[in-house]
């Protein structure tokens, strides 16, 4: 199995658009930035010593590859068969530090040094202090306030590992305030700084870059029910929040027409209450985050 990311032969390699979404809509001093990181990300694709040293962590730190788990009693309670791709036994106890140890990587390849994110729950904070910390640069995680409070422990964890958090009580104060404030961070010390984008948001290059390394999840899986039960799934079914769970696994079926790729959003108290998270069955589109997409937003 190759663990190291394909670049994906796909419409948006150069414009960084998804049919009418995507794009880069941010302040005119990032655009170098973008454009640098985009090149740097490219020249990865022939370079064997990057390519050598992302396999070897992906396999011996990381933990790849993760199995794919016939569930029997979930099986017997449903009357369909299930797997369960096993992310959770990744090192850091999920998929984010897939993308992490890639884009740290690739930032200590670019000369950079100090990295920062943004998080919500914590877990990409988390896998952002463990790639820095083991490569040794300093980790700044910007996270909003309301999630610091819930989520003291992965608050603790990023700590531990060395990181600054950074609460951030501006908005909602939950992840959305937390990247916004993590972008300012970003234009005033874009020279010496990576930020690590941890969904498939934001301006290009970063949702090819966060798919791309995350793709290992769907090549795997593809890999290991053709192993397992002798064919492709009919469907794949993954959460869809910031996104990167769900488009790692969806990369590696998206060639194959008999298999439905199945997104579940949080529903909330019911579509129909507006009180849920589910922009992309009852959203609309606008900008957030430097890239247009399909957004939860009120007439103002």
């Amino acid at each position: 199995m190759r663990y190291v990311p394909r670049l994906m032969q796909a419409p948006e390699a150069a414009s960084g658009r998804y049919g009418p979404y995507g794009g880069r809509y941010v302040a005119e001093t990032l655009m170098p930035a973008l454009d640098e990181l985009t090149h740097a990300y490219r020249e990865t694709q022939s370079d064997s010593a990057f390519q050598a040293e992302l396999d070897s962590l992906l396999r011996h730190y990381v933990g790849r590859e993760t199995p794919t788990y016939f569930a029997s009693r979930l099986t017997a309670e449903l009357g369909t068969r299930v797997w369960l791709k096993r992310e959770d036994l990744c090192h850091t106890g999920a998929h984010k530090v897939n993308n992490t140890i890639g884009q740290v990587l690739l930032a200590k390849r670019m000369g950079k040094t100090r990295i920062i994110a943004e998080t919500g729950a914590g877990q990409h904070g988390v896998a952002t202090a463990t790639a820095c910390a083991l490569m040794g640069l300093p980790c700044e995680v910007f996270m909003g306030a309301e999630d610091v409070r819930r989520q003291a422990p992965n608050v603790r964890r990023m700590e531990l590992l060395g990181a600054q958090v950074h609460s951030v009580t501006s908005g909602s104060a939950t992840l959305k305030d937390a990247m916004n404030e993590a972008l300012r961070d970003w234009v005033t010390n874009v020279r010496t700084t990576h930020y690590c984008v941890g969904s498939v948001a934001g301006p290009h290059p970063y949702p090819m870059i966060v798919r791309d390394f995350q793709a290992v999840i769907g090549r795997e899986a593809r890999a290991q029910m053709l192993d397992q039960a002798g064919k492709l799934p009919d469907a794949v079914v993954a959460c869809v929040g910031g996104g990167s769970n769900a488009m790692g696994i969806f990369a590696g079926f998206l060639d194959d027409e008999s298999v439905r790729l199945v997104g579940v959003e949080a529903a909330g108290e019911g579509i129909e209450t507006g009180k849920h998270a589910a922009p992309l069955c009852a959203g609309g589109v606008g900008v957030l985050h430097g890239a247009k997409s399909y957004v939860l937003q009120t007439p103002d």
